[in-house]
């Protein structure tokens, strides 16, 4: 019986640490007859990818290729929300949940906009002011670079 629960403990555990993996989760516990599996993750809230800000000097060239495609864009009536980071953007809080906005929608300073995730962190991109969303120039789980606009806010 014993090799029994072990089989099923580390499919378990696996199945488990994957749904944690793919969500915002930061436990999960199950209990089925007298086995009870608890898988946690902890999450480390600092300031250091902010501080990491200059390491995509080293892309700028990249970034640079990609100005003169930018151009056009550049001429948005509008304020563009900027990357503060590199990383990964979230449209949404989580897989399958409603965006936190959408073209046309009416938004409030200090209103989440999407979530930037970089080195494990979540971190919400928030409106600088009240506005209007005019355009959403990202995709959800796009690679972003610092300094590029997310996000075109009308008055």
């Amino acid at each position: 019986m014993s090799d029994k629960h072990t089989a099923i403990d580390a499919d378990l555990v696996r199945a488990l640490a994957n749904i944690l993996n793919e969500t915002e989760l930061t436990e999960i516990e199950v209990e089925k007859d007298d086995l009870k599996i608890k898988v946690k993750r902890e999450i480390t809230v600092s300031a250091a990818p902010v501080q990491y800000a200059p390491a995509p000097v080293a892309a700028a060239p990249a970034a640079a290729a990609a100005a003169p495609a930018a151009a056009a864009p550049a001429k948005r009536s509008g304020e563009e929300v900027k990357s503060p980071m590199v990383g990964t953007a979230y449209l949404q809080p989580a897989p399958g949940s409603d965006p936190f906005i959408a073209v046309g929608a009416k938004v409030k300073k200090g209103q989440t906009l999407l979530i930037v995730e970089a080195m494990k962190t979540m971190n919400p991109i928030t409106a600088p002011r009240d506005g209007v969303v005019a355009e959403i120039l990202v995709g959800d789980a796009q690679p972003v670079e610092f300094g590029e606009a997310l996000v075109v806010l009308e008055a």
